[in-house]
Protein backbone atom coordinates (compact mmCIF):
# COMPACT_ATOMS: atom_id res chain seq x y z
CA UNK A 1 0.00 0.00 0.00
CA UNK A 2 1.11 3.68 -0.29
CA UNK A 3 3.78 4.74 2.16
CA UNK A 4 2.23 6.66 5.17
CA UNK A 5 2.56 7.98 8.26
CA UNK A 6 2.15 6.14 11.51
CA UNK A 7 -1.28 5.58 12.21
CA UNK A 8 -3.12 8.30 14.53
CA UNK A 9 -1.85 6.91 18.40
CA UNK A 10 -4.59 4.53 20.42
CA UNK A 11 -6.86 4.21 17.05
CA UNK A 12 -5.68 0.49 16.21
CA UNK A 13 -6.79 -0.75 12.89
CA UNK A 14 -11.13 -0.67 12.79
CA UNK A 15 -14.08 -2.77 11.32
CA UNK A 16 -16.76 -1.22 9.83
CA UNK A 17 -18.84 0.06 12.71
CA UNK A 18 -16.22 1.33 15.22
CA UNK A 19 -14.62 3.96 11.90
CA UNK A 20 -18.36 5.10 10.71
CA UNK A 21 -18.75 5.68 14.88
CA UNK A 22 -15.62 7.76 14.39
CA UNK A 23 -16.50 9.56 11.07
CA UNK A 24 -19.71 10.52 12.86
CA UNK A 25 -18.44 11.39 16.01
CA UNK A 26 -15.93 13.56 15.11
CA UNK A 27 -18.51 15.87 12.76
CA UNK A 28 -20.59 16.04 15.39
CA UNK A 29 -18.35 17.28 17.77
CA UNK A 30 -16.65 19.94 15.56
CA UNK A 31 -20.61 21.19 15.01
CA UNK A 32 -21.23 20.71 18.96
CA UNK A 33 -18.18 23.38 19.51
CA UNK A 34 -19.73 25.82 17.80
CA UNK A 35 -22.79 26.07 20.40
CA UNK A 36 -19.93 27.47 22.99
CA UNK A 37 -17.63 29.23 20.34
CA UNK A 38 -14.03 29.83 21.92
CA UNK A 39 -13.27 33.04 20.84
CA UNK A 40 -9.14 33.28 20.75
CA UNK A 41 -9.62 36.60 18.62
CA UNK A 42 -11.53 38.89 21.18
CA UNK A 43 -14.03 41.18 19.96
CA UNK A 44 -14.05 44.21 17.19
CA UNK A 45 -15.68 46.73 19.15
CA UNK A 46 -18.23 48.77 16.56
CA UNK A 47 -20.08 51.46 17.50
CA UNK A 48 -22.79 50.31 14.89
CA UNK A 49 -25.36 52.41 13.15
CA UNK A 50 -28.57 52.35 14.93
CA UNK A 51 -30.34 49.35 13.09
CA UNK A 52 -27.71 46.97 14.18
CA UNK A 53 -26.78 48.88 17.56
CA UNK A 54 -27.52 45.30 19.31
CA UNK A 55 -24.52 43.64 17.27
CA UNK A 56 -22.30 46.31 19.25
CA UNK A 57 -19.48 43.65 19.56
CA UNK A 58 -18.78 41.03 17.00
CA UNK A 59 -16.79 38.27 17.91
CA UNK A 60 -13.53 37.40 16.09
CA UNK A 61 -13.36 33.77 15.65
CA UNK A 62 -10.10 32.45 14.68
CA UNK A 63 -11.77 28.96 13.63
CA UNK A 64 -14.90 29.39 12.25
CA UNK A 65 -17.67 26.89 12.42
CA UNK A 66 -16.93 26.21 8.58
CA UNK A 67 -13.26 25.36 9.23
CA UNK A 68 -14.06 22.93 12.31
CA UNK A 69 -16.75 20.88 10.09
CA UNK A 70 -14.25 21.01 6.97
CA UNK A 71 -11.05 20.25 9.08
CA UNK A 72 -12.71 16.99 10.88
CA UNK A 73 -14.06 15.61 7.52
CA UNK A 74 -10.75 15.70 6.64
CA UNK A 75 -9.34 13.79 9.01
CA UNK A 76 -11.86 11.57 9.09
CA UNK A 77 -10.99 10.77 5.49
CA UNK A 78 -7.44 10.67 6.69
CA UNK A 79 -8.08 8.47 9.43
CA UNK A 80 -9.88 5.85 7.33
CA UNK A 81 -7.48 6.10 4.54
CA UNK A 82 -4.74 5.36 7.02
CA UNK A 83 -6.94 2.39 8.30
CA UNK A 84 -6.97 1.10 4.85
CA UNK A 85 -10.99 0.87 5.77
CA UNK A 86 -11.59 1.63 1.87
CA UNK A 87 -14.90 -0.12 1.46
CA UNK A 88 -15.93 2.31 4.50
CA UNK A 89 -14.54 5.13 2.94
CA UNK A 90 -16.47 4.61 -0.37
CA UNK A 91 -19.54 4.21 0.61
CA UNK A 92 -19.02 7.61 3.19
CA UNK A 93 -18.02 9.76 0.14
CA UNK A 94 -20.63 8.04 -2.14
CA UNK A 95 -23.52 8.35 0.58
CA UNK A 96 -22.33 11.81 1.26
CA UNK A 97 -22.19 12.39 -2.70
CA UNK A 98 -25.93 10.94 -2.90
CA UNK A 99 -27.14 13.11 -0.59
CA UNK A 100 -25.68 16.04 -1.52
CA UNK A 101 -24.55 16.61 1.62
CA UNK A 102 -22.34 20.37 2.23
CA UNK A 103 -20.82 21.99 5.00
CA UNK A 104 -22.19 25.01 6.10
CA UNK A 105 -20.98 27.24 3.78
CA UNK A 106 -21.89 25.42 0.69
CA UNK A 107 -18.49 22.74 0.40
CA UNK A 108 -19.41 19.05 -0.61
CA UNK A 109 -18.68 16.88 2.40
CA UNK A 110 -17.25 13.85 0.01
CA UNK A 111 -15.02 16.35 -1.84
CA UNK A 112 -13.33 16.87 2.09
CA UNK A 113 -13.96 13.38 2.82
CA UNK A 114 -11.53 12.48 -0.50
CA UNK A 115 -9.03 15.31 -0.05
CA UNK A 116 -8.44 13.89 3.22
CA UNK A 117 -7.94 10.33 1.68
CA UNK A 118 -5.22 11.10 -0.74
CA UNK A 119 -3.38 13.74 1.27
CA UNK A 120 -1.27 11.24 2.30
CA UNK A 121 -0.57 10.53 -1.26
CA UNK A 122 -0.44 13.59 -2.52
CA UNK A 123 2.60 14.89 0.15
CA UNK A 124 4.28 12.05 -0.85
CA UNK A 125 3.87 12.36 -4.85
CA UNK A 126 4.30 16.21 -4.70
CA UNK A 127 7.83 15.83 -3.23
CA UNK A 128 9.09 13.84 -5.68
CA UNK A 129 7.78 15.96 -8.17
CA UNK A 130 10.04 18.90 -6.26
CA UNK A 131 13.00 16.66 -6.66
CA UNK A 132 12.10 16.33 -10.51
CA UNK A 133 11.54 12.56 -9.93
CA UNK A 134 8.41 11.79 -12.31
CA UNK A 135 9.53 7.73 -11.73
CA UNK A 136 8.51 8.12 -7.56
CA UNK A 137 5.69 10.15 -7.91
CA UNK A 138 4.37 7.71 -10.67
CA UNK A 139 4.91 4.50 -8.11
CA UNK A 140 3.46 6.27 -5.67
CA UNK A 141 0.04 6.74 -7.37
CA UNK A 142 0.34 3.13 -9.38
CA UNK A 143 0.58 2.05 -5.64
CA UNK A 144 -2.57 3.92 -4.72
CA UNK A 145 -4.48 2.68 -7.68
CA UNK A 146 -4.25 -0.76 -6.40
CA UNK A 147 -6.72 0.22 -4.32
CA UNK A 148 -9.22 -0.06 -6.65
CA UNK A 149 -8.54 -3.73 -6.81
CA UNK A 150 -9.96 -4.74 -3.70
CA UNK A 151 -13.08 -2.23 -4.04
CA UNK A 152 -13.37 -1.98 -7.79
CA UNK A 153 -17.20 -0.91 -8.52
CA UNK A 154 -16.85 1.68 -5.77
CA UNK A 155 -16.96 4.93 -7.98
CA UNK A 156 -16.31 7.06 -4.59
CA UNK A 157 -13.01 5.51 -4.40
CA UNK A 158 -12.44 6.08 -8.01
CA UNK A 159 -12.98 9.77 -7.55
CA UNK A 160 -10.33 9.60 -4.55
CA UNK A 161 -7.75 8.03 -7.09
CA UNK A 162 -8.85 10.37 -10.08
CA UNK A 163 -8.24 13.43 -8.30
CA UNK A 164 -5.36 12.08 -6.78
CA UNK A 165 -3.83 12.12 -10.84
CA UNK A 166 -5.35 15.99 -10.91
CA UNK A 167 -3.66 17.27 -7.80
CA UNK A 168 -0.07 15.60 -9.37
CA UNK A 169 -0.64 16.50 -12.93
CA UNK A 170 -1.43 20.53 -12.00
CA UNK A 171 1.85 19.76 -9.55
CA UNK A 172 3.79 19.11 -12.85
CA UNK A 173 2.34 21.65 -14.74
CA UNK A 174 2.38 24.68 -12.17
CA UNK A 175 0.85 27.76 -12.86
CA UNK A 176 3.30 29.54 -14.93
CA UNK A 177 2.26 30.03 -18.69
CA UNK A 178 2.33 27.20 -21.26
CA UNK A 179 5.78 28.39 -23.01
CA UNK A 180 7.16 29.04 -19.34
CA UNK A 181 6.19 24.97 -18.50
CA UNK A 182 9.21 22.27 -19.47
CA UNK A 183 7.89 20.42 -21.60
CA UNK A 184 8.55 17.05 -19.84
CA UNK A 185 6.58 18.61 -17.31
CA UNK A 186 3.39 19.00 -19.31
CA UNK A 187 3.81 15.84 -21.00
CA UNK A 188 3.57 14.37 -17.15
CA UNK A 189 0.70 16.79 -16.56
CA UNK A 190 -1.52 15.29 -19.71
CA UNK A 191 -0.40 11.58 -18.41
CA UNK A 192 -2.24 12.31 -15.22
CA UNK A 193 -5.31 13.39 -16.35
CA UNK A 194 -5.21 11.14 -18.82
CA UNK A 195 -5.15 8.20 -16.13
CA UNK A 196 -7.99 10.73 -14.53
CA UNK A 197 -10.32 10.60 -17.39
CA UNK A 198 -9.91 6.55 -17.77
CA UNK A 199 -10.73 6.23 -14.45
CA UNK A 200 -13.90 8.12 -14.17
CA UNK A 201 -15.03 7.23 -18.03
CA UNK A 202 -15.95 3.78 -16.07
CA UNK A 203 -19.03 5.35 -14.58
CA UNK A 204 -22.18 7.44 -15.99
CA UNK A 205 -22.64 10.15 -13.28
CA UNK A 206 -26.37 10.86 -14.24
CA UNK A 207 -26.86 6.53 -13.66
CA UNK A 208 -25.07 7.17 -10.40
CA UNK A 209 -26.64 10.31 -9.46
CA UNK A 210 -23.31 11.71 -9.10
CA UNK A 211 -22.65 15.70 -8.80
CA UNK A 212 -18.59 14.62 -7.82
CA UNK A 213 -17.91 12.78 -10.83
CA UNK A 214 -19.53 14.91 -13.27
CA UNK A 215 -17.25 17.54 -11.35
CA UNK A 216 -13.98 15.56 -12.13
CA UNK A 217 -14.77 15.91 -16.03
CA UNK A 218 -15.10 19.88 -15.77
CA UNK A 219 -11.99 19.59 -14.17
CA UNK A 220 -9.95 17.63 -16.92
CA UNK A 221 -11.18 20.11 -19.37
CA UNK A 222 -7.66 21.82 -18.66
CA UNK A 223 -6.25 19.12 -20.63
CA UNK A 224 -8.70 18.72 -23.80
CA UNK A 225 -7.98 19.72 -26.89
CA UNK A 226 -11.13 21.45 -27.73
CA UNK A 227 -12.41 22.52 -24.31
CA UNK A 228 -14.12 25.66 -25.61
CA UNK A 229 -16.71 23.33 -27.37
CA UNK A 230 -17.76 21.03 -24.39
CA UNK A 231 -17.00 23.46 -21.13
CA UNK A 232 -20.68 24.91 -21.30
CA UNK A 233 -22.47 21.63 -21.70
CA UNK A 234 -20.13 19.53 -18.70
CA UNK A 235 -21.09 22.71 -16.36
CA UNK A 236 -24.67 22.49 -17.32
CA UNK A 237 -24.37 18.79 -16.15
CA UNK A 238 -22.79 19.40 -13.41
CA UNK A 239 -24.96 22.11 -12.00
CA UNK A 240 -28.35 20.40 -13.08
CA UNK A 241 -27.04 17.90 -10.61
CA UNK A 242 -26.49 19.86 -7.88
CA UNK A 243 -27.89 23.01 -8.18
CA UNK A 244 -27.29 23.79 -4.41
CA UNK A 245 -23.68 23.51 -4.63
CA UNK A 246 -22.22 27.05 -5.15
CA UNK A 247 -18.49 26.18 -6.14
CA UNK A 248 -19.64 24.71 -9.46
CA UNK A 249 -20.91 28.09 -10.25
CA UNK A 250 -18.32 29.97 -9.07
CA UNK A 251 -15.65 27.46 -10.99
CA UNK A 252 -17.78 27.98 -14.46
CA UNK A 253 -17.65 31.55 -14.36
CA UNK A 254 -13.82 31.44 -13.72
CA UNK A 255 -13.83 29.24 -16.76
CA UNK A 256 -15.77 31.37 -18.55
CA UNK A 257 -12.96 34.04 -18.52
CA UNK A 258 -10.94 34.37 -21.75
CA UNK A 259 -7.86 32.94 -20.07
CA UNK A 260 -9.71 29.39 -19.97
CA UNK A 261 -12.12 28.31 -22.41
CA UNK A 262 -14.83 31.45 -23.38
CA UNK A 263 -15.30 35.39 -23.13
CA UNK A 264 -17.10 37.69 -21.46
CA UNK A 265 -19.80 37.61 -23.31
CA UNK A 266 -20.04 34.29 -22.82
CA UNK A 267 -19.31 34.54 -19.05
CA UNK A 268 -22.80 37.26 -19.27
CA UNK A 269 -24.45 34.34 -21.36
CA UNK A 270 -23.74 31.52 -18.60
CA UNK A 271 -24.54 33.26 -15.35
CA UNK A 272 -27.86 34.14 -16.62
CA UNK A 273 -28.59 30.37 -17.84
CA UNK A 274 -27.02 29.46 -14.70
CA UNK A 275 -29.54 31.78 -12.98
CA UNK A 276 -32.52 30.79 -14.65
CA UNK A 277 -31.82 27.36 -14.10
CA UNK A 278 -31.09 27.11 -10.35
CA UNK A 279 -34.01 30.10 -9.71
CA UNK A 280 -35.90 27.91 -7.66
CA UNK A 281 -33.12 27.21 -5.18
CA UNK A 282 -30.81 30.51 -5.50
CA UNK A 283 -33.65 33.26 -6.87
CA UNK A 284 -30.90 35.24 -8.40
CA UNK A 285 -28.16 34.20 -6.94
CA UNK A 286 -26.66 31.82 -9.44
CA UNK A 287 -26.02 35.23 -11.74
CA UNK A 288 -24.12 36.24 -8.56
CA UNK A 289 -22.21 33.42 -7.85
CA UNK A 290 -21.15 32.90 -12.08
CA UNK A 291 -19.68 36.11 -11.21
CA UNK A 292 -17.93 36.25 -8.21
CA UNK A 293 -14.65 34.80 -8.91
CA UNK A 294 -14.53 35.95 -12.29
CA UNK A 295 -14.68 39.19 -11.22
CA UNK A 296 -11.70 38.74 -8.53
CA UNK A 297 -9.10 37.92 -11.09
CA UNK A 298 -10.22 39.48 -13.99
CA UNK A 299 -11.26 43.41 -14.06
CA UNK A 300 -12.68 43.50 -17.20
CA UNK A 301 -15.02 41.08 -16.35
CA UNK A 302 -16.93 43.71 -14.97
CA UNK A 303 -17.58 45.51 -18.31
CA UNK A 304 -21.18 43.43 -19.37
CA UNK A 305 -21.79 42.92 -15.58
CA UNK A 306 -26.20 44.03 -14.43
CA UNK A 307 -24.88 45.43 -11.32
CA UNK A 308 -28.88 45.44 -9.75
CA UNK A 309 -29.19 41.92 -10.92
CA UNK A 310 -25.71 41.22 -9.15
CA UNK A 311 -26.93 42.40 -5.57
CA UNK A 312 -30.25 41.23 -6.08
CA UNK A 313 -28.56 37.94 -6.37
CA UNK A 314 -26.53 38.46 -3.17
CA UNK A 315 -29.10 39.33 -1.42
CA UNK A 316 -31.03 36.12 -2.09
CA UNK A 317 -27.71 33.94 -1.32
CA UNK A 318 -27.89 35.57 2.47
CA UNK A 319 -31.43 34.94 2.75
CA UNK A 320 -30.91 31.29 1.45
CA UNK A 321 -27.65 30.33 2.78
CA UNK A 322 -27.10 32.61 5.88
CA UNK A 323 -24.50 31.16 7.89
CA UNK A 324 -21.33 33.11 8.97
CA UNK A 325 -18.84 31.97 6.66
CA UNK A 326 -20.74 33.17 3.37
CA UNK A 327 -21.56 36.49 4.88
CA UNK A 328 -18.12 36.99 6.16
CA UNK A 329 -17.13 36.13 2.32
CA UNK A 330 -19.52 39.19 1.09
CA UNK A 331 -18.46 41.62 3.77
CA UNK A 332 -14.52 40.48 3.05
CA UNK A 333 -15.65 40.70 -0.89
CA UNK A 334 -17.71 44.18 -1.00
CA UNK A 335 -15.95 45.84 1.96
CA UNK A 336 -12.47 44.94 1.41
CA UNK A 337 -11.58 43.05 -1.80
CA UNK A 338 -13.07 44.65 -4.57
CA UNK A 339 -11.07 47.27 -6.10
CA UNK A 340 -12.83 50.64 -6.58
CA UNK A 341 -11.29 52.04 -10.21
CA UNK A 342 -11.75 50.24 -12.99
CA UNK A 343 -14.10 49.17 -15.75
CA UNK A 344 -17.93 50.25 -14.93
CA UNK A 345 -16.89 52.31 -12.03
CA UNK A 346 -20.88 52.13 -11.55
CA UNK A 347 -21.18 48.92 -10.74
CA UNK A 348 -18.64 48.87 -8.58
CA UNK A 349 -20.45 51.51 -6.55
CA UNK A 350 -23.48 49.45 -6.46
CA UNK A 351 -21.25 46.19 -5.14
CA UNK A 352 -19.81 48.44 -2.92
CA UNK A 353 -23.08 49.96 -1.08
CA UNK A 354 -24.11 46.28 -0.55
CA UNK A 355 -21.40 46.37 2.25
CA UNK A 356 -24.17 48.21 4.63
CA UNK A 357 -26.83 46.10 4.56
CA UNK A 358 -24.52 42.88 4.58
CA UNK A 359 -22.55 44.15 8.06
CA UNK A 360 -26.11 45.29 9.34
CA UNK A 361 -28.22 42.60 8.79
CA UNK A 362 -25.74 39.43 8.63
CA UNK A 363 -22.52 39.94 9.59
CA UNK A 364 -22.68 38.20 13.35
CA UNK A 365 -18.79 37.52 13.64
CA UNK A 366 -15.39 37.54 11.92
CA UNK A 367 -13.19 35.25 10.63
CA UNK A 368 -10.29 36.38 9.58
CA UNK A 369 -9.27 33.84 7.31
CA UNK A 370 -11.60 35.22 5.03
CA UNK A 371 -10.57 38.17 4.96
CA UNK A 372 -7.06 37.73 4.46
CA UNK A 373 -8.09 35.10 1.95
CA UNK A 374 -10.47 37.59 -0.23
CA UNK A 375 -7.32 38.98 -1.89
CA UNK A 376 -5.02 36.22 -2.92
CA UNK A 377 -2.41 37.84 -4.40
CA UNK A 378 -1.22 39.16 -0.74
CA UNK A 379 1.86 37.98 0.80
CA UNK A 380 1.10 34.87 0.40
CA UNK A 381 4.06 33.68 2.60
CA UNK A 382 2.80 35.17 5.83
CA UNK A 383 2.88 32.29 7.95
CA UNK A 384 -0.57 31.54 10.00
CA UNK A 385 -0.49 34.09 12.83
CA UNK A 386 0.40 36.74 10.60
CA UNK A 387 -2.59 35.72 7.89
CA UNK A 388 -5.02 35.90 11.01
CA UNK A 389 -3.67 39.74 11.78
CA UNK A 390 -3.53 40.74 8.79
CA UNK A 391 -7.33 38.97 8.29
CA UNK A 392 -8.32 40.72 11.80
CA UNK A 393 -6.86 43.96 10.81
CA UNK A 394 -8.58 44.06 7.42
CA UNK A 395 -12.13 43.38 8.78
CA UNK A 396 -11.45 46.05 11.77
CA UNK A 397 -10.75 48.51 8.81
CA UNK A 398 -13.72 47.94 6.98
CA UNK A 399 -16.21 47.58 10.19
CA UNK A 400 -14.58 50.93 11.38
CA UNK A 401 -15.15 52.52 8.90
CA UNK A 402 -18.59 51.62 8.71
CA UNK A 403 -19.12 52.21 12.34
CA UNK A 404 -18.21 55.87 11.37
CA UNK A 405 -20.55 56.02 8.78
CA UNK A 406 -18.13 56.34 6.02
CA UNK A 407 -18.07 54.69 2.59
CA UNK A 408 -16.17 51.16 2.09
CA UNK A 409 -12.79 51.61 1.05
CA UNK A 410 -14.14 49.66 -2.17
CA UNK A 411 -16.45 52.76 -2.94
CA UNK A 412 -15.38 54.58 -6.04
CA UNK A 413 -14.30 58.34 -5.58
CA UNK A 414 -16.62 59.66 -8.06
CA UNK A 415 -19.28 57.86 -10.12
CA UNK A 416 -21.38 60.33 -12.56
CA UNK A 417 -24.80 58.62 -12.09
CA UNK A 418 -26.05 60.87 -15.06
CA UNK A 419 -23.27 59.39 -17.66
CA UNK A 420 -24.63 57.63 -20.44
Amino acid sequence: MIPTPAPVPDQPKADVMPVLDNLTTLIRKARGTTEHPTLTGGLINIDALPQSAKHHNLPVRETSEEEEIRGALFESGLYLARQDAWATLGEAIRSADVLRAMTPGGVPEAQILAEGARADAITAATRAVRGDDEMAAAAILEEMQLVLKEVPDDHGIAYVVAMAHVDIGWAWRGEGWRKEIPASHRAAFFRHFKRAGDLIDGFDAFELDSPMLASVRCTLLSAETRPRARASDDYEDLIDLAPGTASYMRALGNHMLPRWFGSHQRLEHEARRTMVRTGDVWGAGGYSWTYLDALTVDDDAFALLDADLFCQGLRDILARQGDQHTANVLAAYTGSALEPSGVNREARMRIAECFDWIVTEHLREVHPRVWYAAKGVWAARLDEADRLAKGRHRAWAALDRHARGLPPVTMPAQVNRNAG
